[in-house]
């Protein structure tokens, strides 16, 4: 019974310094119901921005309509580059860019401007290995996406 007063300092301190659990960022009032408008609902970007609106409690609307606030995702690309060949001119190393460009509004008002966010990473290619640079190359994808996810995330919080 006497570790109760701890653990309630404990608790006290880390919300006094502003802790909060990874994944939960707070959104303002107008993005509270949001509509996530996307050309392609299925990549790994919008999944993941879904994934994290929700976990920050904003409640998924199936309309603009039915929503407060609205994010428009303009564009949702993913380019792979040739960085270096070899003496036989094939594909040594690779870079993966992620870029997405998006802007929010809610009634009526944009409370974001149009806004574009890139990131990459490169890899090693070799070709006695594909199925397993393949698998590395798609693993780098999802990470780009939640990695931007997480920025656009934040410039959200901020509004």
């Amino acid at each position: 019974m006497n570790y109760r007063i701890p653990v309630v300092v404990l608790l006290a301190l880390l919300n006094a310094c502003g802790f909060q659990l990874q994944g939960r960022t707070p959104l303002p009032e107008p993005l509270k119901v949001t509509f996530v408008q996307a050309e392609d609902r299925q990549s790994d970007f919008v999944q993941g921005l879904r994934k994290a609106l929700i976990a920050s409690g904003a409640q998924l609307a199936k309309s603009s309509d039915a929503a407060s606030g609205t994010v428009r995702i303009v564009k949702d690309e993913v380019k792979r580059e040739v960085l270096s060949v070899s003496a036989r001119n094939t594909p040594r190393e690779y870079e993966v860019t992620y870029t997405v460009r998006f802007s929010v509004s809610a009634g009526g008002k944009e409370l974001l401007p149009e806004q574009e966010v890139a990131l990459s990473r490169d890899y090693s290619f070799d070709e006695t290995t594909l199925l397993a640079k393949e698998h590395e190359e798609a693993l780098l994808r999802e990470a780009l996406a939640k990695d931007l996810v997480g920025i656009v995330m934040r410039r959200l919080s901020s509004l």
